[in-house]
């Protein structure tokens, strides 16, 4: 009796798929990275949410846009991106969602680009606004991964592309799909998510710096190194902050100057020097008091201490003690962070799409 390969016989869902397709066929699905799509379609609903507000999407308005907005956007842009990036990485160890990744199939490279020229094509069906959109990270996730650019490889160049990409696009793709024009104050909100993003990947690199040296790479996280990582990061988060708060003074949601006195006593009360994140949360701090002082209209923005408040839970114990932790300690943080992440979502919803 032959045993079957690890990679296919790991857990029962994988073992189901392989019996289920013929031959590598689920190996393509694998690399698609579906772990990932429930996180990817929540941040790219953000934004439709946004656009309509709760009351809109519980009775169904612009939902059929939306609902193909977020499959064009999930399945095609970012699973696509995913699996042609896998192609060149050539990754032998662990990866971001897909633990003991298969062998990569051999059309994986033809079968990334159609998904994501398929994608563009679809995209032609939803307003001009996503159109640009989806068109901008078509070519970024090129740029991205494929030689001889692979930007992957350029420390810095990878931060911005991910950062706007992921961070600020990506729920922009289902606000576009509303056809609703952009004002101030959501634009403030989903460039938040710019910073936000920019503090969130230096962390996903933390785990694969093994990795990431035997290919040669020079990661931004490589080139910071972990503790410069860690507490770019955190002030990167401080930023992201400080905008969600411009966007409520924007939008008159209301303050509550208290709501970060906690978390900004944990950070001045630390040992180690994070000296660029204290002053970024002095500078979030004084917008929070300055939205209070200018709205006076009840304590709704309190609410994001909550999500600030994990994300420093994750972040202070990680830059303090990441000399001593081993790979899976680190790659255990970072999906701490991805759910503060998912927390930040759902607090940017309560507060701002009400």
């Amino acid at each position: 009796m032959v045993a079957e390969a690890p990679h296919r016989a790991r857990t029962a869902w994988r073992r189901w798929g392989y019996r289920l397709l013929p031959g590598d066929t689920f190996s393509y699905i694998l690399h698609l990275r579906p772990a990932e799509w429930p996180i990817m379609a929540g941040h790219t609903a953000l934004g439709y949410l946004l656009a309509v507000g709760l009351k809109g999407a519980g009775s169904g308005e612009q939902l059929p846009a939306a609902l193909a907005a977020l499959a064009i956007w999930v399945i095609c842009l970012n699973g696509g991106t995913l699996a042609i990036n896998s192609v060149f990485d050539k990754d032998e160890g662990d990866i971001g969602y897909l633990i003991a990744p298969p062998p990569i199939p051999k059309h994986l490279l033809a079968f990334s680009a159609a998904l994501l020229a398929g994608g563009q094509v679809l995209a032609f069906t939803l307003p001009a606004p996503f159109r640009i959109a989806y068109a901008a990270c078509f070519a970024m996730s090129l740029l991205y991964s494929v030689p001889p650019f692979r930007f992957k490889a350029v420390a810095g160049v990878d931060w911005l592309i991910n950062m706007v990409g992921f961070g600020t696009f990506t729920p922009f793709a289902t606000w576009a799909a509303t056809g609703r024009p952009l004002d101030l104050g959501h634009a403030l909100i989903l460039l938040a998510f710019c910073p936000l993003f920019a503090g969130l990947y230096p962390l996903t690199q933390l785990y694969q710096f093994d990795e990431d040296r035997r290919r040669g790479d020079r990661t931004l996280a490589l080139i910071l190194g972990m503790r410069t990582s860690l507490g770019l990061a955190i002030a990167c988060i401080l930023a992201a902050f400080a905008l969600f708060l411009w966007a409520g003074a924007v939008l008159g949601v209301g303050a509550w100057a208290g709501a970060l006195g906690v978390p900004l006593a944990l950070i001045l009360g630390m040992r180690t020097s994070l000296g660029l994140a204290i002053a970024c949360i002095l500078a979030a701090f004084a917008l929070f008091l300055w939205a209070g002082a200018v709205l006076g209209v009840g304590a709704w923005a309190g609410a994001l201490g909550v999500p600030l408040a994990l994300w420093l839970g994750v972040l202070v114990p990680w830059y303090a003690h990441h000399v001593a932790w081993a790979p899976a300690q680190h790659q255990r943080a970072m999906y701490r962070a991805l759910a503060a992440w998912a927390v930040t979502d759902l607090t940017v919803l309560a507060v701002f799409a009400r």
